[in-house]
């Protein structure tokens, strides 16, 4: 079934980037109709949420700008448009109210997603925005409409204008499934592999160290990886590695793997003692009490700590203060992949930039703009991939309008 109509803009996915490219194309006086396979919007903002939404970051722009790497001045315009205080000020015309943490980053005082998603919905609905749901894209007809799988059967809607905005392919159960990828690689859309980001990594670990041990903290730890250092947490799992410190050097531990076939990450278990200090302690004799008793006693190394330098070290290591300190602070990881992509909090990849022109529109497809997490850029936990995914979405969302207005 075709609908006879051409309507003005239609956007498929109901994400932040999707959610927001309809805010702006509304504000632009379009017509809107948001499509998504879910059976209701933002169920990956909601899960994200869960323990304390956090929107953005505080720091500087041009900081806060680096955390995108390669893509930093790809994204630029899109950020210094809308970046962090510009999301701020958009939250609290939604009525919520933000502050920032004692790490800079910026949540909502009820630290919650859904009062936003709620209110935010209300107001898109109130301003004409008009709601698709159960409607999974399957790609274009022959006629240039747009064909959806629905519970009532196969549909096809036209529009003036089309917005992508379908994630990338973490978290699947939740809508982001890349799906979209052979799509539009059937339209010769160039796309770089979709692959995790923000996730854990696999390492042997000895069937001891799995079996009592998986699900221990590490804090606080700094890990270091090709010449970068990271401070904060991390978890030992049953298959190796994962949190915030190690989701922070992802991309070039994944990179590495990819290269090599494995990665050496550094652990300094002791961040906030010397190696000097360390060699001291260790060195004390030690009498008649085991080597783990004198860990613990002397350097506070006991449980998963110590338990990672017993599956790491020789005993030559072990017996020798001053080896072992060097070894404490920094104890060699070899990682031997990442977790699976449906596992990782976010996605690397996605269509090229050369792909898009500067209102992230596909070249290839005049009328059709992508944004979020469809394009090839990656950014650390901390607020940063939702501050893209709003800039994108806002700015496809005001360029298809303006789109349809010339037209």
């Amino acid at each position: 079934m075709t609908d006879q109509s051409t309507l003005p803009i239609v956007i498929i996915g109901a994400g932040p980037a999707g959610l927001m490219a309809a805010e702006a194309a509304l504000s632009a006086g379009a017509a809107v109709t948001l499509c998504d396979a879910m059976p209701s919007a933002g169920r990956k903002l909601l899960l994200a949420g869960k323990g304390g939404l956090n929107l953005t970051h505080s720091e500087p722009f041009e900081r806060f700008l680096s955390r995108y790497g390669e893509r930093a001045a790809l994204l630029e315009p899109h950020l210094a448009a809308f970046g962090p205080e510009a999301l701020r000020a958009w939250a609290a015309q939604l009525g919520i109210e933000t502050f920032v943490g004692t790490s800079g980053r910026v949540f909502p005082s009820e630290m919650k997603a859904a009062p936003l998603l709620r209110t935010w919905l209300r107001r898109l609905k109130c301003a004409g925005l008009r709601m698709a749901v159960r409607h999974r894209w399957l790609g274009w007809n022959a006629d240039g409409s747009l064909r959806f799988a629905t519970p009532e059967g196969e549909v096809a809607l036209m529009a003036h204008a089309t917005i992508l905005a379908l994630g990338g392919a973490s978290w699947p159960q939740l809508g982001s499934d890349g799906g979209w990828v052979p799509l539009l690689a059937e339209k010769g859309i160039a796309i770089t592999p979709l692959a995790p980001a923000n996730c854990g990594f696999d390492i042997r670990w000895s069937e001891v160290l799995r079996r009592h041990f998986a699900g221990a903290p590490l804090k606080p730890v700094t890990l270091t990886f090709a010449g970068r250092s990271v401070k904060g947490e991390a978890v030992i799992t049953e298959t190796g590695i994962e949190g915030g410190a190690v989701y922070a050097l992802s991309a070039p531990l994944r990179d590495s793997i990819t290269a090599t076939g494995s990665a050496a990450l550094r652990l300094d278990l002791k961040p906030d003692w010397s190696e000097e200090r360390l060699r001291q302690a260790l060195a004390r004799p030690r009498g008649s009490r085991s080597l783990s008793s004198h860990l613990a006693r002397t350097a506070d190394l006991s449980g998963v700590t110590a338990a990672l330098l017993y599956e790491v070290l020789s005993p030559a290591v072990l017996h020798d203060p001053a080896r072992l300190a060097a070894s404490v602070k920094a104890l060699p990881l070899t990682l031997i992949a990442p977790r699976p992509l449906a596992e990782a909090i976010s996605s690397a990849g996605g269509i090229r930039f050369d792909e898009i022109d500067q209102t992230l529109m596909l070249r290839r497809l005049p009328g059709t703009f992508a944004a979020g997490e469809m394009l090839d850029w990656e950014a650390p936990t901390g607020g940063y991939l939702l501050t893209a995914c709003f800039a994108t979405g806002r700015t496809a969302g005001l360029a298809a309008a303006a789109w349809v207005e010339e037209r």
